[in-house]
């Protein structure tokens, strides 16, 4: 249905305009086919998605960005949450929001990706879910 169930910005904008962001992007990719490629030019953005199931994985980057590069990322993100929630799925992402915000966190620092270990990712999840 278009809903945004997880986003993390690394450049400041307003709430209204992040709205309206997701909603132009989402109807974008959307109305796209299976046999098109997954990046799409949006304002002074590239968008890279991939599809899993009923969920779109999507990444706003500049244009010096390398796409395949970015789609491996979306694709160790997801391997790296079904590794935690089994196979998972957005229920999983809406109640356990925080957990996917960690391992994104673990992932991403200021806009660069700084860790692909699935391992190192989780550790800290596994770590406070011992301690709980």
């Amino acid at each position: 249905e278009g809903q945004t169930r997880l986003a993390q910005y690394y450049e400041h904008l307003s709430l209204d305009e992040r709205r309206a962001l997701e909603g132009e992007i989402v109807r974008k990719c959307l109305a796209r086919t299976d046999q098109q490629c997954s990046f799409v030019e949006h304002r002074n953005y590239k968008v890279v998605y991939r599809r899993y199931a009923s969920l779109f994985f999507l990444v706003g980057v500049d244009n010096d960005e390398n796409e395949l590069a970015i789609l491996e990322f979306i694709h160790l993100l997801v391997e790296t949450m079904d590794r935690h929630f089994g196979n998972v799925c957005e229920l999983d992402i809406m109640f356990h929001l925080e957990k996917v915000h960690f391992m994104l966190e673990e992932m991403v620092m200021n806009g660069c990706i700084v860790e692909t270990s699935k391992q190192n990712i989780l550790a800290p999840i596994q770590l406070m879910e011992k301690t709980s």
